[in-house]
Formats: C-alpha cells, sequence, structure tokens
C-alpha cells in the first residue's frame, strides 16, 4: 500500500533523533507532551525503546503515530521473541498505516538474562535473520508455512488480501558479529550509546561490509549513532545521572562486550566491578544511586576517558560535537539520548548555526531516501 508522507511539513532536522520517555519515566501519557515538543523543535525522529512495566512498544507507537504530523517513529528496540510473528507483523502494519508511512520496525537481541528468567528462547542472529525473512513475507500479503530458527508455524497469513506493505526494518546492534548481520538484513541500524567515535566509525564500516557482501547498496542503510547529550544548563543531579548512572548501568548489564568494542582496558571493568559500592549495590545505578554515589564512581571509579563519550558541556559545545560526530564517523543520523526535547531545546537552537549543509534525509528513521 501506498502512503503520502508529503502531506505535513518534513522535519527541520531529519538527521536528529531522540528517545521517548528517556531513562526511567514512570508516566507514559508525558510521551505524548515530548512529541508536541519534538515536532515543534523541528527533530527529526523518536525512538521508543520497551520495557516490561509500562513502556508496551505498540501502545507508545501508537500515541506517537496519533499525535503527531512529521516524526519518524521506530521502536527500539523490541524483541520478536516476546510475541507471535503474526502479532508483531500486525502491529508494525498498523503502525505503518497510522503514520502514513513515518513508523519503521526496530528489534534487537535484547538481554539473555531476563529472557531466562521469562523462560522463552535466547535470540539469536539466526533467529534475527530468521524473523525479518517472516515479517517481509507477511508486510507482501503471502500466506505460508514456516520452518526455521525463529520458530515453526504452521499457517502465517494477515487477514486482508489487499495487504502489500514497504515497512523500513531497522536493527539495534552492537557486536561486530551483529552489526554485518545488520547490514546484511535491515534498512537502518542503531549503535549503542556510550562508543567512542572510533568505535563507532568502525561499526559503521561492519554495516557497510555486511551490506556489500549481501549484495546491497552499503549507502542505503541508514546508520543512527546513539550519543548521550547533556547540556550544562542541567541541574548537577541531573547530569550525574544521565551520564556517570547511565554508563554505570550499562556496565552492569553488559559490560565486557561493552569495554571490548570500545578498546578500552578490561582491568579497569575488573576495578568497577570488585568496588564495595558496586558490588554491593542494588538496582540500576541511573535509578537507584545518589548523588554521592554517583560522585564516587565518577572521581574513583569509572575511567575520565570512558565518560568523554557522552556529549557534554554547553549547549554551543554539544551542537558541535554532533555536527563533528556527523562529519567523521560516517553515521548518517544522530541520536540525541537520555534527554527530552526540552531539555535538547538549547542544542538545537545553537545546532542550527553549525549543521552542515544539504543534509536531506526522509522523516522514516528507516529510510535513506
Amino acid at each position: 500500500m501506498s502512503l503520502d508522507v508529503e502531506q505535513s511539513p518534513e522535519p527541520v532536522y531529519p538527521e536528529l533523533g531522540f528517545y521517548g520517555l528517556a531513562g526511567h519515566a514512570a508516566d507514559p501519557r508525558a510521551l505524548v507532551d515530548e512529541i508536541a515538543d519534538g515536532e515543534r523543535l523541528g527533530l527529526g525522529s523518536v525512538f521508543l525503546s520497551e520495557r516490561f512495566n509500562y513502556k508496551e512498544a505498540a501502545v507508545l507507537v501508537g500515541a506517537a503515530a496519533a499525535t503527531s504530523t512529521r516524526l519518524g517513529i521506530a521502536t527500539a528496540a523490541t524483541n520478536h521473541n516476546t510475541r507471535h510473528p503474526v502479532v508483531t507483523a500486525t502491529a508494525a502494519v498498523t503502525a505503518h498505516r497510522m503514520s502514513r508511512g513515518r513508523f519503521a520496525l526496530g528489534i534487537g537481541r535484547g538481554f539473555d538474562g531476563l529472557f531466562d528468567v521469562m523462560g522463552i528462547d535466547r535470540i539469536t542472529n539466526d533467529q534475527l535473520r530468521d524473523i525479518v525473512g517472516v515479517l517481509r513475507r507477511l508486510w507482501r500479503g503471502e500466506r505460508f508455512d514456516h520452518r526455521g530458527p525463529a520458530g515453526e508455524f504452521p499457517y502465517l497469513f494477515l487477514m486482508d488480501d489487499e495487504i502489500d506493505e514497504d515497512i523500513p526494518v531497522l536493527m539495534v546492534a552492537l557486536g561486530p558479529k551483529a552489526l554485518r548481520l545488520a547490514g546484511e538484513i535491515a534498512d537502518a541500524v542503531v549503535l549503542h550509546t556510550y562508543m567512542s567515535d572510533e568505535a563507532v566509525a568502525r561499526a559503521v564500516r561492519a554495516v557497510r561490509d555486511g551490506a556489500e557482501a549481501a549484495g546491497r547498496d552499503p549507502a542505503g542503510v541508514r546508520v543512527w549513532a546513539c550519543t548521550a547529550v547533556v547540556e550544562d544548563s542541567l541541574p548537577h543531579e541531573v547530569r550525574l545521572k544521565k551520564t556517570v548512572g547511565r554508563l554505570a548501568t550499562y556496565l552492569q548489564g553488559y559490560g565486557d562486550l561493552l569495554v571490548r568494542i570500545n578498546g578500552w582496558d578490561p582491568r579497569d571493568l575488573q576495578t568497577f566491578r570488585e568496588d564495595p559500592l558496586v558490588s554491593g549495590f542494588q538496582g540500576a545505578f541511573d535509578a537507584a544511586a545518589t548523588v554521592s554515589d554517583l560522585e564516587y564512581l565518577a572521581e574513583r571509579v569509572i575511567p575520565a576517558a570512558w565518560l568523554e563519550c557522552a556529549v557534554t558541556g554547553s549547549a554551543t559545545s554539544c551542537a558541535r560535537q554532533v555536527a563533528e560526530q556527523l562529519d567523521t564517523t560516517g553515521v548518517d543520523s544522530v541520536i540525541m539520548h537520555g534527554a527530552t526535547p526540552t531539555e535538547l531545546a538549547p542544542v538545537l537552537d545553537a545546532y542550527a548555526e553549525v549543521r552542515r549543509p544539504g543534509t536531506a534525509l526522509p522523516a522514516n528513521p528507516g529510510r535513506m531516501r
């Protein structure tokens, strides 16, 4: 089905995005105001992560589609193993039509430990390759039985003879194998927060290599950096939570992988893990830590160079760093992570002065053209 996305004005900054309900926001209704603010400020896309509390992806996507006219919308990410393929395909078609073509379905590997306690299979790269093929067939209106890494299904179909949808698939990827797979099967890729510029550039090359090896146009895969942007006018405790707290939480969950892709010293990670505060801490640092906890981690435990992967400083400095990342790492777009559109407003004002000329991208975050 062809949908007219041109009926509304394009975003001012289609190359920039933000996460809706960033961090541990407790009120999903706040997304409605964030969508309005994001469109008013000219941001290009909103990305919606999923958490099994009050952040169910399909509900959030519906709210974003219904309350916006210009923003691109993506899940970044949901996991295919938590829904039947027909349910996922139906949610995507609904979002695609409701948004008039501004939606991209973002999927990822998720967390093995969580899947273990939920009693569902861990996600593998073979499953991701398989499920993307299944979804694309369903969106073309095919009816078929399927047996593959993603599961065995006697009969898959969507209940409409006229379904024929072109919905971009976006993949969240971190390690080199996942990045190459994303280049092979996805229309767009979202990288991880707290990657150095060198690691981002390597990730972009891995995506492009994967696309080329699959016979695809490497430049046709849209790559989004995901960069914490924390401007100086925010309160001290908020800045600590968005930088030190967020990085410490990542190190709690998958520190080995983050250290490996950045080329950091694993001995520093061991020091972090053995620190009495860290080893005895209950919960996530970006949710439960005090200001003194975070100050201690910044001053005595986490290397300063690791924290420098975030964009910080004055609004002008932050804007320049975002523009430089676009110029030097090979990414096509940047998600300004961990901040609401209102918090990003000073940075966007400054960005207007340093933005590279000729930036033109579709509103849909899963498309390059």
